[in-house]
């Protein structure tokens, strides 16, 4: 008697059976982003870190099919196509062959998606969520790919695969014929909701943060779910941050510390937006871990030293944090590809 009354009360309250499913789905990927990195927002920035919003917490396993060690094409693909490959590939699977991507899966039923990086768009991270080529070096084919894909919106660097090609083309004006709103010096002050928009600047990659790239990257997400928002059947963006990686293979602190704090900030910008909009689930994590970094104690007992083992990276497992409709599911420790079949099945694809 008492399991059935148990029964009837987990049925009326709907969490037996039924799960919040998610509207919209926003992915942070913090590139090269450790537990050791995340802890510098707790000390250097002024107030607390956003990290601290969440209550959904897990660990998960990076390895490749090539090596422990991941490179963040492998990643990268393991996350948008849920598929374990090789270091270097892009969207492919162990055997080179495509695999689809979890943007092209939402294009299909009519989400919209959207893609930032403070690198190149046609960088490991962004790519493997439109492209597929064997070698995350193709960067001219993984430009083509991007012109012929139906994403919605994106901003990052990379101006000499789309202008300034082996092949003569310019797909700005390609894309252009085809609705896109391109820009290659800055982010637009207004968006429409009918139309498409790239915003591509830059020859590499866009300026550090402790140099000169200022707001970018906020205010490049911020106008991103501006846009995506506008849909009424949901929408996808991932947002990167690139520059962490890059600090650690350069055992760079300053630069360090400057891009996770910017990383922090752009996770603000997303927490606020899914708190208002309650629908709208936001998963936060890394391809892998750069550096090898440790926070030692300084040169006194106030003070904190960033230390670096390796220029590379490392097999360490990588923390994962979600929130809002369905982010419980992301609790506990699991492989990398395991991040997309999490995200396909709230989403019900």
């Amino acid at each position: 008697m008492k399991i059935l009354k148990i029964l009837t009360l987990l049925l009326a309250s709907g969490s037996l059976f039924a799960q919040e499913k998610p509207k919209n789905v926003i992915l942070l990927v913090g590139d090269g982003m450790g537990l050791s990195q995340i802890s510098t927002a707790f000390y250097y920035k002024d107030g607390p870190s956003n990290f601290e919003q969440f209550k959904n917490i897990g660990f998960i396993k990076t390895s490749s099919t090539s090596s422990k060690v991941t490179d963040s094409a492998a990643g990268a693909t393991a996350f948008a196509s849920g598929k374990k490959t090789y270091n270097g590939a892009i969207g492919v699977d162990a055997d080179t062959l495509s695999i689809p991507t979890i943007v092209e899966e939402l294009d299909a039923i009519n989400f919209k998606t959207g893609l930032i990086s403070l690198s190149t768009i046609t960088h490991a991270t962004p790519a493997c969520f439109y492209a597929h080529v064997k070698s995350r070096n193709m960067h001219e084919e993984i430009a083509e790919q991007l012109a012929h894909s139906q994403v919605d919106f994106f901003a990052g660097a990379g101006l000499q695969y789309f202008t300034q090609r082996s092949d003569k083309k310019n797909l700005f004006k390609e894309m252009k014929l085809k609705g896109y709103q391109m820009d290659s010096i800055g982010l637009a002050t207004s968006i429409e909701p009918g139309k498409k928009y790239g915003f591509i600047s830059e020859k590499e990659a866009l300026p550090a943060k402790h140099i000169s790239r200022g707001d970018f990257h906020p205010k490049a997400t911020q106008l991103a779910l501006d846009y995506l928002s506008q849909s009424k059947d949901g929408f996808f963006l991932m947002s990167e941050g690139s520059f962490i990686d890059w600090a650690g293979h350069q055992n760079n602190a300053e630069m360090l510390v400057a891009e996770q704090l910017d990383f922090d900030e752009v996770l603000g910008v997303v927490l606020d937006f899914a708190k208002k909009d309650k629908n709208t689930l936001v998963v936060v994590t890394a391809d892998h871990e750069t550096g090898g970094v440790a926070l030692t104690k300084g040169k006194t007992s106030d003070e904190l030293s960033l230390k670096f083992n390796t220029k590379s990276h490392t097999a360490a497992l990588i923390p994962i944090f979600a929130y809002g409709p369905g982010s419980e599911t992301f609790q506990g420790i699991y492989e990398n590809n395991e991040v997309y079949h999490k995200i396909k099945q709230l989403l019900a694809l």
